[in-house]
């Protein structure tokens, strides 16, 4: 849940590196609030909740994927790629799931070495 809470509380920060772990562990545990919002709309007859959810982690997500193309040593302008149908979807799989540069790169230093104190 810290690495949830660590990229909310860098909102909009599309500077420095992100590891893996977090952008997966943000993917993960958004995927799963929205679930649980889209399954309160059916219920609610609304999709207001997950509408909501969406807007709200537009920009936190939208930063997390930047800085995880950080840590890989790519701009992050690589993230319209994804705009791309069927074939941005794959590659930014592919981009998200690469293991990080090793040492620091010109977005910043190893996010392995300093990692996130809870």
């Amino acid at each position: 849940m810290n690495w949830f809470i660590e990229v909310l509380k860098k909102y909009a920060v599309f500077s420095g590196r992100a590891r893996r772990q977090e952008y997966w562990m943000f993917t993960l545990i958004s995927s799963l609030i929205y679930l649980a919002l889209y399954l309160v709309g059916l219920a609610l007859d609304s999709q207001a909740p997950q509408l909501i959810l969406s807007v709200a982690f537009f920009l936190p997500s939208l930063a997390v994927s930047v800085r995880r193309l950080h840590d890989t040593g790519r701009s992050g302008w690589w993230v319209l790629i994804g705009l791309v149908p069927c074939v941005g979807f794959i590659v930014m799989i592919i981009f998200m799931a690469t293991e990080g540069q090793r040492d620091a790169n010109r977005y910043g230093p190893d996010p392995k070495a300093y990692p996130v104190q809870p």
